[in-house]
């Protein structure tokens, strides 16, 4: 059997983080539970807003079918998503849209999300830790075909969450962020030959 193949990552550009700090200390822990994971930089992949005029005139961005591609070659998604003003940040919204788009008028639509799953994660330096952006991230995913799972971890006061080398210093927080990505490993593996 092989192993089940997650793309990781932040829903930020922001090169400190706490996100991108979360979602490779959670990637460790599915390789753990024996998944392959990419752990990827969405700034390492900048788009424009989606536009659909553009879309009509010049096709998806370059950028845009690299992350399709990406989506479309792993059976998972582990994403820890910043909260905005109670949402999703503008960088992941237009990123889950524009890998949203059919390349041909042939290709299934949303088929890079259909029949995958995945893991939401927040951090937030608020008491919450995110956790109301999980909401809306969780729907939009749901209405693209993912099977977000019920387990899901938010960090509060993520300013003062990781020690200096990214590790999360409470442990109760450690083991929720640990449980969510290793449910997702382990849901996976049920379904990847």
């Amino acid at each position: 059997m092989s192993a089940p193949k997650i793309l990781a990552f932040a829903g930020s550009t922001r090169t400190a983080s706490f996100n991108k700090l979360l979602v490779r200390f959670a990637a460790d822990a599915a390789r753990a539970a024996g998944a392959e994971v990419t752990v990827v930089d969405l700034r390492d992949y900048p788009l424009p807003l989606f536009d659909g005029d553009m879309e009509d005139h010049e096709g998806i961005p370059e950028n845009g079918k690299k992350l399709k591609t990406l989506f479309r070659e792993h059976d998972g998604f582990l994403i820890a998503s910043p909260e905005y003003n109670s949402s999703i940040t503008a960088v992941l919204k237009n990123t889950l849209d524009w890998v949203s788009r059919s390349e041909t008028d042939d290709e299934p639509a949303l088929i890079a999300y259909r029949g995958k799953a995945a893991a939401l994660l927040s951090a937030s330096p608020g008491a919450l830790g995110g956790l109301r952006g999980l909401v809306h991230v969780r729907a939009i995913l749901g209405n693209m075909g993912v099977v977000v799972l019920p387990e899901q971890a938010a960090v509060p006061k993520a300013h003062e969450a990781f020690d200096v080398g990214g590790r999360l210093k409470d442990e109760r927080t450690a083991r929720q962020v640990t449980g969510a990505a290793k449910s997702l490993a382990e849901f996976l593996k049920k379904f990847v030959g």
